[in-house]
């Protein structure tokens, strides 16, 4: 499982997304190509945004880890399409 950090500001950590409810929402993706094409479009949409980077996490840890923070989450499977969000 991957998931994308921010290159420039590591201090923030993981980036996420926020719902409407303005929840944070930490993307996990199956597949590095989607974790990196995901990465690519925030890129291509916001300069300091984009300067994320997929990184392979393990999975259970991933999970345990945000269900104990209570930490909000979503794995993104091959079949789903996702578009970062418009600023």
């Amino acid at each position: 499982m991957y998931m994308l950090i921010h290159k420039k500001r590591k201090m923030e950590g993981a980036y996420a997304v926020y719902n409407r409810k303005r929840e944070k929402i930490l993307f996990f993706f199956e597949e590095a190509d989607d974790a990196e094409r995901y990465a690519m479009m925030l890129e291509t949409q916001d300069e300091e945004t984009g300067s994320v980077e997929a990184v392979e996490v393990d999975s259970e840890l991933a999970i345990k880890t945000c269900v104990l923070k209570g930490v909000n989450y979503i794995i993104i499977t091959p079949d789903d399409f996702v578009v970062p969000p418009v600023k």
